[in-house]
């Protein structure tokens, strides 16, 4: 399984739909300052049920509506949409491409979809969890963060290592468990 497209509109610097096909392997954006490179991966922790401020770079939840520029106007809503090839059932739904996307329309009403039917941020979060996409997702590493996990204890690389491959979804469920 592995993440083909970030599809993106109405998101922070991107007012016009933009598509960024990924190939497989470890997958890189490089680009001049000012690009949007941090905005991809912004909106890659957003569609993936992020509500952390701090992750997004942002203040409220708004902040992540293209917020209008000379000329023009700010969204109504913003959309991203990831688009993964699931052939290898990595994912555990009958179907070889996935969708998963999250809508924000100004004044607060978003929604998570699932091959375009609704679906809450739990059910999204534990779906993606299944391949290390859930949660604080640790498998997207900004470029300030890369030189932080190179420094990190032991402890802390193997947590993201774990996160990584899958396994957070257990120690969430066995913590929400123990609640």
């Amino acid at each position: 399984m592995h993440l083909r497209a970030v599809k993106i509109r109405g998101f922070k610097s991107f007012p016009d739909p933009v598509e960024v096909r990924l190939e497989r392997g470890v997958g890189v954006i490089v680009g001049p300052n000012g690009s949007g490179k941090s905005n991809i991966s912004d909106a890659i922790r957003w569609a993936a049920g992020s509500l952390s401020p701090l992750e997004l770079r942002a203040e409220k939840p708004d902040d992540v509506l293209f917020a209008g520029a000379a000329g023009r106007g700010p969204a109504e809503y913003c959309e991203v949409e990831l688009l993964f090839d699931n052939a290898d059932h990595a994912l555990p739904i009958d179907f070889t491409e996935i969708s998963v996307a999250r809508r924000l329309h100004r004044g607060g009403e978003g929604q998570y979809l699932v091959n375009r039917a609704a679906v809450r941020r739990i059910d999204l979060i534990e779906l993606l969890s299944d391949v290390g996409l859930g949660g604080g997702l640790r498998s997207v590493i900004s470029q300030g963060r890369v030189e932080t996990v190179l420094n990190s204890k032991p402890a802390e690389r193997r947590e993201l290592i774990e996160e990584a491959a899958g396994l957070g979804r257990f120690k969430r469920r066995r913590h929400r468990g123990e609640r």
